[in-house]
């Protein structure tokens, strides 16, 4: 059975920072890609960060390059997003999610999905 886990949310002051992660099991994680994604209340969800585990590449959405940071512990299983400097408009549900390739991750066609974490931003 695929799951995916996210947690690491929680309220914090906008300027700070929070660790995200995503326990992954079910599939072979060094196969797949795993992206962050996000949705505000009463908006659209989006594509925040993903990394091919098979290559180590990353991609960002413009709105958090510089902030956030996406990394991968293979050995256990896990995607890691370090968002830092965060901002009120960050204040979202976060999901994260896995395909085999990145190109899913722009189409938001991902394979498996976990439940989300919440993450509040106060001013």
């Amino acid at each position: 059975e695929v799951q995916l886990q996210a947690s690491g949310g929680g309220l914090v002051q906008a300027g700070g920072s929070l660790r995200l992660s995503c326990a992954a099991s079910g599939f072979t994680f060094d196969d797949y890609a795993i992206g962050w994604f996000r949705q505000a209340p009463g908006k659209e969800r989006e594509g925040v960060s993903c990394i091919s585990n098979s290559d180590g590449s990353t991609y960002y959405a413009d709105s958090v390059k510089g902030r956030f940071t996406i990394s991968s512990d293979n050995a256990k299983n896990t995607v890691y997003l370090q968002m830092n400097s965060l901002k009120p408009e960050d204040t979202a549900v976060y999901y994260c999610a896995a395909a085999p390739a990145v190109v899913a991750w722009y189409h938001y066609g991902m394979d498996y999905w976990g439940k989300g974490t919440l993450v509040t931003v106060s001013s």
